[in-house]
């Protein structure tokens, strides 16, 4: 007498890559609302008085929690130990409560609310150096309140992150993990193609709302939480044939684990040379389209017809390149190479699209970015396991994120204060230069392209296996 053996959801292709399309569609719609206002910057200022500094304090304060208040760290700590399904259905009401919190703020109800009278009290704190927060003196209110559910989304997209990479893990290790992993972040960088172009079409509907973008990107939120109560229901199912927890847990993070990783040498230099290159990257996206129409005189929706071939070039190099650095390696000649074409982009955007206001010259640097953003996460991430310990590897990544995210919360506010202080007496949105700002990127890109041929030389004496293929 034979037993009858059931056949996992994990092992039916078809079921696999439906718990696949959940967890992409909630982060595209998280990437969706992460830059809904970022091609808007121009009636963001007409409409609701954001100047550049207002502006860049709210594009950096999606990060304020997670760096200061440890969040990014909490939340792997709650991955650990409540589980995929717990942390992905509160990471989408986290990001659903915090969008509905910014669109709010930026609506026609929030002017001469009682909430605004409370926001123009609210953290009034001078612009100095010790003022780590996104709040100043002067700020609008509804810049300020956006900024206070920009924080929450902020806490809720970068849960949802690490949490969908453990679900990926679940349901594919030992099949199509790389390629899972490869499509989902696709699809979330195709979800920054969709605001460059979506979002001025639906502001500039007649009537011209500010707030009509951010409102969809709100609905698209909660059919994002809706995808990820659906994944629970299978994952749910999927451990009952398991007959156990199913979750696969890592080793828990662990404080002591941090004197291991802060003492080795070789994890500074990515983890710097991570902040360094997203910190170049990231906050440009969320000034580029008001750049591109200070140097080109476009429209909001003509910048964005130029700028959306970044994220959508990015998506469809980056597994080409995957599989070649899995193949063939040259992990540390990828950053290097990718550092390089980003100093080249900056520097074109700083002087080359200025003088010559050409289309042709606007297009080559983005593609070149889109290239260099292919080319270093390709490279960075894999290397990781090569640099630190099995067993310390989850608190590595914590840390990098968590360093990231200094980056990430400073370099918008920087940006627009460079931004501010280099067009003096300037007041129209579509008139300001942005030469300084540029070149910050390009420094940034310059000590990156200083870090990495540091690390492929620490890799050829210490042979850390960098330049080696990832697939033996």
């Amino acid at each position: 007498m034979t037993e009858k053996v059931t056949k996992l959801m994990k092992d039916v292709p078809a079921i696999r890559w439906t718990v696949l399309v959940l967890l992409a569609s909630a982060m595209f719609f998280g990437y969706i609302f992460m830059d809904i206002l970022s091609p808007l910057q121009e009636l963001l200022q007409t409409q609701r008085g954001w100047d550049p500094s207002a502006y860049g304090h709210y594009a950096g304060s999606e990060t304020f929690l997670n760096v200061f208040v440890f969040f990014l760290i909490f939340a792997g700590i709650i991955l650990d130990k409540m589980g995929v399904r717990f942390t992905a259905i509160l990471s989408g009401a986290v990001m659903f409560l915090g969008a509905a919190v910014n669109y709010y703020a930026v609506s026609e109800a929030f002017i001469g609310s009682g909430a605004e009278a409370f926001m123009n009290g609210f953290m009034n704190l001078p612009s100095e150096w010790w003022n780590i927060t996104p709040f100043f003196e002067g700020m609008p209110a509804s810049a300020k309140m956006s900024a206070v559910g920009f924080m929450f989304f902020g806490c809720g997209v970068e849960m949802a992150g690490i949490t969908v990479s453990r679900g990926i893990v679940k349901w594919f290790k030992g099949k199509e993990m790389a390629l899972a992993m490869g499509i989902e972040m696709a699809i979330a960088r195709v979800g920054v193609a969709v605001v460059v172009l979506g979002s001025p079409v639906l502001a500039n509907i007649a009537p011209v709302s500010v707030s009509r973008p951010v409102a969809v990107a709100v609905i698209l939120l909660l059919i994002g939480l809706i995808s990820f109560i659906c994944y629970a229901f299978m994952d749910r199912k999927l451990e009952k044939q398991m007959g156990e927890s199913g979750e696969e847990k890592d080793d828990p993070f662990r404080i002591s684990d941090l004197g291991k990783i802060f003492s080795s040498k070789v994890f500074w230099l990515v983890a710097l040379l991570c902040v360094l290159y997203y910190s170049a990257i990231f906050p440009f996206q969320k000034y580029a389209i008001n750049m591109l129409q200070c140097n080109l005189g476009y429209t909001a929706e003509q910048a964005g017809y130029v700028f959306f071939v970044f994220p959508l070039g990015a998506a469809a190099i980056t597994p080409f390149l995957g599989n070649y650095l899995d193949r063939k390696g040259k992990g540390a000649t990828m950053l290097i190479l990718g550092a390089i074409l980003m100093i080249l982009c900056h520097l074109s955007f700083a002087f080359l699209l200025p003088a010559t206001q050409s289309m042709l010259i606007a297009y080559a640097g983005i593609i070149l970015l889109g290239i260099s953003f292919s080319l270093v996460p390709a490279a960075l991430w894999p290397s990781v396991p090569k640099l630190v310990d099995n067993r310390l590897l989850g608190s590595a990544y914590a840390v990098i994120f968590w360093i990231q995210n200094i980056g990430l919360y400073a370099f918008p506010m920087i940006i627009g204060s460079v931004l501010l202080s280099s067009n003096p007496g300037v007041t129209n949105p579509l008139e300001y230069n942005y030469t300084n700002p540029m070149l910050v990127f390009t420094l940034l890109g310059a000590l990156a392209l200083i870090l990495g041929l540091w690390l492929k030389y620490v890799d050829k004496k210490k042979g850390y296996g960098l330049e080696e293929a990832n697939i033996k």
